[in-house]
């Protein structure tokens, strides 16, 4: 029986595990994309037991905004530092309710695990590392600072890193991709004991500890982030999932074909997450919530290459502002109460998680706190008439903004504003110097309407400036 806004506030309260992937393509998962190279059996299984969204989105089309995002219900550009280096200072401002930190108030146990990437106010490794995860909401993380190619190398516990980064790791590249490509990481300081293939199966192993321990405590729900460090860079399957994807044939690197079996690897993580629920008798009573930060990191000579199109039948590829970088899979069960087995075209942005959720536990917000996330309650449980987002603004990684309305996008550049060449474009004599798409009849981004039609033009731009500097977004 699907519950109405106001009895689901009222029920027992689910446990929550948000499950975030990084870099992941649309593409990637068969129940997203049947003509995948890459078997994902466990994510496939969630999204036949639960809700799949086909018009998801993530704030930004790179990491560090899209986060900020998540757990803040801002938008990315009302933060513009965008730079999420561990020492660079914590992003999330001191004061600002987070989504850990409302769901706390609601009585919950609030755990994270993984890779934080939004900063520290870091003064030296002896001392606490502020304004990460325990000061922003959370009661326990272990985690990395940022991603598993971006120095310093580190496990981070509460705030205190597990052991400080004295010894010096080189650059590296993988042959027959490009340098962003493959088993590839940065020069830097690394912890001495920290093994980068083992930080992803480290996360994972926490992360079921942590669930089992907070199910030995039924009275108080849990809610769990579980924040993957893959399939982004470097790719570094376990042994036991080389070969698992059929991307290897002659012709194709196999740092290239490494990205398949990472992302086979994701898949097996999450298939431990929900059978750890089902072995803990709590799946009935457990909200998961799967999703990815941005588009892959795929380029269109790859899917040409292999047969397997990471970004599935969208334009560009992450850190752009075209579809690819920023439209994600996004997957929700709660049996009993979320749709099974059924899909959603509601246009929803991961900037809605803390208003939706905030309305499922019964937390009623301030004005000033998410201040642009749509509860979107209605949509999760299946309810008759209910409908997503009128609007919504992504980011790319130039900073770039994106504004949808209904199915028009536009876009106030020319070029993808990211990975994708070109990333500016040059106007042609007369031509227009913006892009505008209607993604129900052009979902490939290929023609641009901007010319033919300048009044559209016109309001949205004016939109989109009004949107920008509003106090406000959300109803």
């Amino acid at each position: 029986m699907l519950l109405s806004t106001s009895s689901a506030a009222d029920a027992t309260r689910p446990n929550i595990v948000l499950i975030l992937a990084d870099d992941l393509g649309f593409g990637d998962i068969g129940c997203y994309n049947p003509r995948s190279k890459i078997p994902t059996p466990n994510i496939d299984r969630l999204a036949s037991q639960g809700l799949r969204f086909t018009d998801a989105h993530s704030p930004a089309s790179v990491c560090v905004p899209t986060r900020y995002s998540l757990l803040t219900g801002r938008y990315s550009h009302r933060r513009p530092n965008r730079n999420g280096s561990f020492n660079a200072g914590a992003l999330i401002d001191e004061g600002i309710v987070t989504l850990p930190a409302m769901l706390a108030k609601a009585g919950y146990r609030t755990d994270m695990l993984g890779k934080w990437h939004l900063g520290f106010d870091f003064t030296s490794f002896d001392d606490a590392l502020a304004g990460g995860p325990v000061d922003r909401g959370f009661a326990s993380y272990f985690g990395v600072p940022a991603s598993t190619d971006i120095p310093p190398y580190f496990f981070i516990e509460d705030d205190h890193a597990v052991e400080a980064p004295t010894a010096m790791i080189d650059e590296h590249h993988s042959e027959g991709v490009r340098n962003i490509q493959g088993a590839f990481y940065r020069e830097g300081k690394i912890a001495p004991g920290l093994k980068l293939p083992e930080v992803l199966p480290t996360f994972a192993e926490r992360a079921l500890a942590r669930i089992e321990e907070n199910a030995k405590s039924p009275e108080t729900p849990f809610f769990t982030y579980l924040a993957l460090t893959a399939p982004h860079t470097p790719w570094l399957p376990a042994k036991k999932f080389h070969g698992r994807s059929s991307m290897r044939a002659e012709g194709v690197p196999p740092a290239l074909a490494d990205y398949g079996d990472f992302v086979a690897n994701v898949d097996d993580i999450v298939g431990q997450v929900l059978d750890r629920l089902d072995e803990l008798s709590i799946a009935d009573r457990t909200l998961v919530i799967f999703t990815s930060d941005n588009g892959p990191t795929w380029y269109d000579d790859d899917a040409e290459l292999t047969g397997h199109d990471s970004a599935g039948p969208w334009r560009g590829m992450k850190g752009d502002v075209w579809e690819a970088g920023h439209r994600v899979p996004l997957i929700i069960r709660w049996p009993a109460h979320v749709p099974a087995d059924e899909t959603s075209d509601a246009l929803i942005g991961q900037v809605d998680f803390f208003a939706t959720l905030a309305a499922l536990v019964g937390q009623k917000l301030a004005k000033e706190t998410a201040p642009d996330s749509h509860n979107l309650l209605p949509v999760l449980l299946g309810h008759d008439g209910a409908t997503g987002r009128e609007t919504l603004i992504t980011q790319s990684s130039q900073g770039v903004l994106s504004l949808r309305k209904g199915s028009l996008k536009f876009i106030p550049h020319l070029g993808s504003a990211g990975f994708s060449e070109p990333k500016r474009e040059k106007p042609t004599p007369g031509g227009p110097t913006v892009q505008l798409y209607d993604l129900a009849n052009d979902p490939g981004e290929t023609t641009n309407l901007a010319g033919e039609r300048p009044n559209v033009v016109a309001e949205l731009t004016a939109l989109l400036e009004r949107l920008q500097t509003a106090e406000r977004t959300a109803p």
